[in-house]
């Protein structure tokens, strides 16, 4: 292989890894994704991938050509959007209609594409999060009307964030104190009725890491230890301040304001699950940038992930339930990466959602320090460990019912 040929390849391989990486790609998918494009490609390689570092060794047989490439980068953040259009460049590579010059142009355009959703349709995306969370978890109307409304309030620190490096750096501890501190003062002045620990756990739901966690036992299960384990930990050290500051903006608040009288409203009937459920979906569609034409696709496996675990727990345990909901979203994922050609984690992550006890992790935190719980949950710290390991079997065995297609 002549030298300018192979540094074509590599520099292609190279930045594709890149990107995917930035896009949210779990370690076990991006490496055997990336070696099916070496192995095309006609290049043998080898590659580390963890959340904040990426490693590529590339050569060609005979090793008459060797490169290595290792790099500092920053935690990927899902755009669903980007990593589908990325995926359609390396099946019209891989098909043979693009050059490696053209499919190398192709992802720069990708990389500098404007967000497919205006900022105005993001806040309410993230308006609605807040308030289908609080919805979902059965208590008031008056507590969903405020978890939106504080929701709108993180996400003009989110903006914010996008400006300052050092709100960036202190976004997590300063939205819970924030938020905390608005809900004290509502409570004490304008409504009495709502919950003030599960009004700021929902305004904040956005950024509890329970899928980074569901996504860190995936690669440890995988045996990718490295990558695994600086996920799961990244993820407790997130969870840690973003509770950290919801703790001391709740203190700050009742030393400021005082406590008023919790007077308990009318709880939400149980049809509203169903509503919420809806409501997070399509707001998902806008966080993760999914494209219109995967929409519908994430919003079913939002609904089969809840349909199969709840309907499944009336007769198992609820932790079982959670694996067949799970097992549920990894069939569907793998249906939808052979009829659609795209990666599976598009509608996958939709249904984890759905699923993972990130919350829960949240509210036994809270059940550890101060004590008390803000909801009913009956021994938490089990069950969210129960929960965890239900999702990683349901997705191992939803890959063996139904095979996906492609390696991402």
């Amino acid at each position: 292989m002549e030298d300018a040929q192979f540094k074509e390849k590599r520099k292609f391989i190279v930045k594709l890894g890149k990107m995917l990486h930035k896009y949210g790609t779990p370690a076990y998918r991006l490496e055997a994704h990336l070696m099916e494009v070496a192995t095309y490609l006609e290049l043998k390689s080898s590659f580390v991938m963890s959340p904040t570092s990426v490693t590529f060794v590339i050569w060609t047989e005979g090793h008459e050509n060797e490169y290595t490439h290792v790099a500092r980068v920053d935690p990927g953040d899902h755009d669903l959007g980007s990593l589908a259009n990325t995926d359609e460049v390396v099946n019209l590579l891989l098909n043979g209609e693009l050059s490696i010059s053209e499919a190398d142009q192709r992802l720069d355009d990708i990389a500098v594409m404007p967000a497919p959703y205006n900022k105005l349709t993001t806040a309410g995306a993230f308006a609605m999060t807040g308030g289908a969370f609080a919805m979902l978890m059965g208590t008031s109307w008056n507590d969903v009307l405020w978890s939106a409304l504080l929701t709108l309030v993180v996400y003009l620190f989110v903006l914010w964030s996008g400006r300052s490096k050092r709100v960036a750096h202190m976004l997590e501890p300063l939205v819970a104190v924030v938020s905390a501190l608005i809900a004290c003062a509502v409570s004490v002045y304008l409504d009495p009725y709502i919950n003030i620990r599960l009004v700021v756990l929902s305004s904040i739901i956005v950024f509890i890491p329970g899928l980074a966690l569901a996504l860190g036992l995936a690669e440890l299960a995988a045996r990718h230890l490295v990558s695994g384990t600086a996920r799961v930990m990244d993820s407790f050290m997130l969870l840690f301040k973003l509770y950290f500051g919801a703790f001391i903006g709740i203190g700050l608040g009742f030393a400021l304001f005082g406590q008023a009288d919790f007077v308990a409203p009318q709880p939400l009937p149980k049809w509203t699950a169903w509503l919420a459920i809806l409501l997070l979906c399509l707001s998902l569609v806008v966080i993760f940038r999914t494209k219109t034409k995967h929409a519908l696709w994430s919003i079913a496996s939002g609904f089969i992930a809840y349909g199969a675990s709840i309907g499944s727990a009336a007769y198992l345990d609820y932790t079982l339930g959670t694996f067949v909901g799970a097992l549920a979203v990894g069939i569907f994922s793998n249906l939808f990466n052979r009829i659609a050609n795209a990666p599976a984690s598009i509608v996958a992550m939709q249904g984890l959602i759905v699923l993972v006890p990130g919350s829960k992790t949240y509210i036994g935190l809270n059940s550890l320090i101060e004590g008390q719980d803000f909801v009913y949950a009956d021994h938490i710290g089990q069950q969210t460990f129960l929960i965890f390991m239900s999702l990683v079997a349901g997705l191992i065995f939803a890959n063996v019912v139904l095979p996906p297609k492609k390696s991402l």
